[in-house]
């Protein structure tokens, strides 16, 4: 004699299926994320927004500044600029001296 499975087991199992393809989905868009940042940071490190040409870093007390090769844009990273805030006046001013032409 064969049971038919009831109406909550094939909802269950349909429900698991759903599941299962869900995570394999989730999981395989995270890698491709993963991997499409990895290939754009490959492509942008160290490069000017502005202008695309090469960022030269330049040493300043504890901050690594980033300036353009080309356009003389100066690029900071996330905290820099809180940082050079909390500089006194004359720290500015001889920060600022150092990107003039």
């Amino acid at each position: 004699m064969v049971l038919k499975p009831s109406g909550k087991e094939e909802e269950f199992f349909a429900r698991e299926a759903y599941e299962k393809q869900r995570k394999l989905h989730e999981e395989r868009h995270r890698a491709l994320a993963a991997e499409e940042k990895k290939r754009l940071k490959e492509l942008h490190f160290m490069q000017c927004p502005k202008c695309g040409m090469e960022l030269v870093e330049i040493d300043y007390r504890t901050i690594k500044i980033d300036k353009c090769s080309e356009c003389a844009g100066v690029w900071l990273d996330a905290g820099e600029l809180e940082e050079i805030a909390k500089m006194e006046k004359t720290g500015l001013d001889k920060l600022f001296s150092a990107f003039k032409k």
